[in-house]
């Protein structure tokens, strides 16, 4: 075997190592736990676009862009429950809508402010969702 078959090889095994960890933690996952995932997945998106953006990749950095979005538009949003979130639902659904606006702007004009403004909100909304779970957990 040439060490090109055999790296690819290698790189196949992790990466569906890698998938079924992903699995079996979604699996074993609160909705609580299931919604930061998807905001931990959105976030490495984002990073990943930061990175593509910097480099001149264009291709990439709308593949990332792209997650993100779907992440958020299919995960996020698409997890809220405005009948019993009320009010926070809806100022949730309006913060997901504007930060699917900044990736979007980001993506069309290789603006790297928006794609951290981006960031910067969903990492704050993150943070505050991981100290609901603690509170929880804490009883």
């Amino acid at each position: 075997m040439s060490a090109m078959r055999g790296a690819a090889a290698y790189g196949r095994g992790a990466s569906a190592y890698a998938k079924v960890g992903v699995e079996s933690g979604v699996m074993s996952a609160s909705p609580h736990q299931l919604i930061v995932m998807l905001f931990d997945g959105a976030l490495a998106a984002i990073r990943t676009a930061r990175i593509h953006l910097e480099d001149g990749n264009s291709a990439e950095k709308g593949k990332a862009i792209s997650k993100a979005l779907d992440i958020v538009n299919n995960g996020l949003l698409a997890a809220l429950d405005t009948e019993r979130g009320g009010e926070i639902a809806e100022r949730l659904a309006s913060l997901y809508d504007y930060v699917t606006r900044l990736l979007l702007s980001a993506n069309l004009h290789n603006d790297i402010e928006s794609l951290e403004q981006a960031e910067t909100l969903l990492n704050d909304t993150a943070s505050a969702w991981r100290d609901i779970g603690d509170e929880v957990a804490r009883g």
